[in-house]
């Protein structure tokens, strides 16, 4: 086992994180004893509280694990073509949460009983907010009143961010064309008009 000059096993770490993630989704937080995370992850159960003082921990622990959601407007953006924008910063969105569905669900789940859970899925939902702001203002290349870009950032975060805390299985998760296209629409028709 390869083990850092302080003598930690990193692999260890791992493998309770992983042995978390899993026993809270299937059983929920309350209901998984440190004792079964350490059974499962193959290590005595004195390790888990070596690395994880408190069984709270590895919900902070595990929320650090949450892909990163910063996504450059660059890469999506259709210059002129809101929907088409934000149906790219979505696919994008999509494709993080491909990776961490499980985790994402048991999160979304405990942020009722944790507040450090809560607070950093609060924080993660301003960052989406903040994303697909930019990218309306790039796509709309200031033509969109920004009362009506701030309107639709929140709205259409609150819908990404539902179907995220929902989705545990790909068939859970269909792309959200209606409410792109609406939210599109919604935009470029009040900007033909304010003209």
């Amino acid at each position: 086992m390869a083990r850092s000059k302080s003598g930690d096993d990193p692999s260890a770490r791992e493998r309770i994180l992983t042995a978390a993630e899993k026993l809270f989704a299937e059983t929920g937080f309350d209901a998984t004893p440190t004792s079964r995370i350490a059974e499962a992850a193959k290590v005595p159960k004195g390790l888990v509280h070596y690395y994880f003082r408190r069984k709270s921990d590895l919900l902070t622990a595990l929320v650090k694990r949450l892909p990163d959601e910063h996504i450059e407007p660059s890469h999506v953006v259709v210059p002129g073509d809101v929907a088409a924008s934000l149906r790219g910063l979505v696919a994008e969105l999509d494709a993080r949460l491909k990776d961490s569905r499980l985790l994402s669900h048991l999160l979304w789940r405990e942020a009722d009983t944790h507040d450090d859970v809560r607070e950093a899925l609060q924080a993660r939902f301003q960052t989406i907010v903040r994303q697909v702001k930019a990218v309306i203002v790039a796509a709309g290349a200031g033509t969109i009143a920004l009362a009506d870009v701030d309107s639709a950032a929140g709205l259409l975060a609150l819908a990404v961010s539902y179907r995220h805390s929902v989705a545990r299985h790909p068939e859970d998760t269909p792309m959200m064309d209606r409410e792109v296209g609406f939210i599109a629409d919604a935009l470029t028709v009040g900007a033909g008009t304010k003209a």
